[in-house]
């Protein structure tokens, strides 16, 4: 089963108000949740990079706390896909290629790429209409940084 299947229905994307920031860090989140499990690694591989986003300057560490509890109880209440719709749709296109990269640094983070996680990183790419050249790019890079 797949992150997106069996998910709930009532709730659609344009019911799910984002700025850009949140947008970027449900994105974040859809990613190390796509496997079921949310490693300490990702969690704090999360936190550091909201903490040093110049994206995030404006929200205080509770303010933070607070978004990410919001986001994760949507993955939690099954509304994964209209939230990654929702998010996507918000992303600015010059974070999208940024949003990418911090999504494949995190899914690899642990080590390890679950199917789940690598056909997220395929919609992903997808969704925010990224070359293949960029995208294998972008995984290369990734790859090496997480081999040590």
């Amino acid at each position: 089963m797949g992150l997106f299947d069996e998910g709930n229905t009532t709730v659609k994307a344009a019911d799910i108000d984002l700025e850009p920031a949140e947008a970027f860090a449900a994105v974040a989140l859809i990613a190390v949740a796509a496997d079921g499990v949310i490693t300490d690694s990702e969690s704090q591989g999360i936190a550091s990079i909201l903490s040093r986003m110049a994206l995030f300057t404006e929200y205080s560490e509770a303010q933070k706390k607070e978004m990410i509890a919001r986001l994760l109880k949507r993955i939690k209440n099954k509304e994964t896909k209209a939230l990654f719709d929702a998010a996507v749709a918000k992303l600015p296109q010059d974070l999208k290629e940024t949003v990418f990269a911090v999504t494949t640094d995190l899914v690899l983070a642990d080590g390890d790429v679950a199917k789940e996680e690598e056909q997220l990183l395929d919609e992903l790419c997808n969704a925010l209409e990224i070359s293949e050249a960029v995208a294998d790019k972008i995984i290369d890079v990734m790859m090496i940084k997480n081999k040590g």
